[in-house]
């Protein structure tokens, strides 16, 4: 066979699509996304890295959406191609053997080549988890953010319903974030505890960066006592980042979700993290 015959049949290999949930400890890792020198962890190359040797080729993959340093996921969705076809239950058992104990993968399923993990998202969901009391916690140390501050949530949850809605998040994303529009839809904003954990609960149809942990350090002010509940509104509306609260550190801030069309048929996601009811 000569080479270009070989190029063409190359060409012809069927390729099979899967999708996949991965749940991870953000706490070691410099993010989701592989990033370029040397000692730099991500979630992205250990997965690629254990899909691969259950594959037994190379492979790359694509995620629901990326996190940043310190923050974890219950349920982010990705997927990969593959020419290769395996038992659903070998990819994940095959994968977790080669993954270190803080990643995991779910569930993997096949899907059409017409599903992408990024753009057939319809919405995503976040839920950050403050830890308020006098003393540190010494479990789940970076699983959940401590203040020693007595946080009211009556407050906090006055505030919270002035943010959801379609809205310019301006004053609550990141100075160096680089999507095109600052506009929202928040569709859902809830703030409950569980004795000292209080629980900042948000579904969007896409989040600008660090809009989760701008709103959570925004509410603990107010929850605080160190700011009324409309202060949320007045930095909504000033369309400033300068007029925003200090930016929630990632420690506590969960991907627990991703809604996509039901054409698609994928597992759902429990509520995560696992240890929240």
């Amino acid at each position: 066979m000569n080479k270009v015959d070989q190029d063409q049949r190359a060409t012809e290999v069927a390729l099979f699509r899967y999708a996949a949930a991965v749940e991870y400890a953000g706490a070691k890792y410099n993010g989701w996304q592989a990033q370029s020198g040397d000692n730099v962890r991500c979630v992205q190359l250990e997965v690629e890295k254990a899909l691969s040797r259950v594959a037994n080729h190379p492979l790359s993959v694509v995620c629901a959406g990326r996190t940043d340093a310190g923050v974890s996921a219950s349920h982010q969705v990705i997927h990969f191609d593959s020419p290769v076809q395996r038992p659903e239950r070998g990819w994940v058992m095959g994968s977790n053997t080669y993954l270190p104990d803080d990643v995991a993968i779910r569930w993997v399923k096949p899907v059409s080549d017409q599903f992408h993990a990024r753009f057939s998202a319809q919405e995503r969901r976040y839920r950050y988890l403050i830890y308020s009391a006098s003393v540190k916690p010494a479990l789940l140390a970076r699983g959940v953010t401590w203040t020693h501050k007595r946080l009211n949530i009556a407050p906090m949850i006055a505030a919270a319903a002035d943010l959801v809605g379609e809205h310019d998040f301006t004053s609550y994303r990141a100075v160096a974030c680089q999507a095109h529009s600052p506009v929202r839809e928040v569709k859902e904003l809830n703030v409950y505890n569980s004795g000292n954990l209080i629980v900042i609960d948000i579904r969007a149809n896409a989040f600008l960066h660090h809009m989760v942990r701008n709103i959570a350090g925004v509410l603990m002010k107010i929850g605080a006592g160190e700011a009324e509940p409309a202060w949320a509104k007045e930095v909504l509306e000033a369309r400033d980042r300068r007029q925003g609260g200090v930016t929630a550190p990632p420690w506590g801030l969960y991907f627990v979700d991703v809604g996509y069309p039901e054409v698609f048929d994928l597992p759902s996601a429990e509520s995560g993290p696992f240890f929240l009811s």
